[in-house]
């Protein structure tokens, strides 16, 4: 797989809300390369990749599993453990699902994390 770079923003709830605002009304176009995605604190991020959420990501990669059920045989973890944390990467952009005979393969959409924030005012 090619390497992939997300671009993560910190913003708050309040902060986001005003900002899809002002892209809502015209009053403020986004550059390419700001962030596409956003948490509301770091704490946010390090717990959706977790070293554990990471290693499931590059398993992912590495093995190309054809299902979650497959990739629940790799792992050794439960299918329902994997099926959340997958749904929550999904969630973000990060993992997606295609459709595979009767199944959903999980494919990794990015590798690689670029994290931008400044000093909260």
């Amino acid at each position: 797989m090619k390497s992939k770079t997300l671009t993560i923003g910190i913003l708050s709830l309040a902060e986001y809300q005003a900002r899809t605002i002002k892209i809502a009304k015209g009053q403020y176009k986004p550059s390419q390369r700001e962030p596409k995605v956003f948490f509301p604190s770091i704490k946010a991020v390090s717990q959706l990749l977790s070293e554990e959420n990471q290693d499931l990501l590059r398993v992912i990669v590495d093995t190309h599993p054809e299902s979650v059920t497959d990739l629940a045989r790799t792992t050794g973890r439960a299918q329902s453990n994997l099926t959340r944390t997958l749904k929550k990467l999904s969630n973000y952009g990060i993992v997606s699902f295609e459709p595979h005979q009767s199944k959903r393969k999980p494919i990794v959409k990015y590798t690689d994390f670029d994290l931008r924030f400044g000093l909260r005012p």
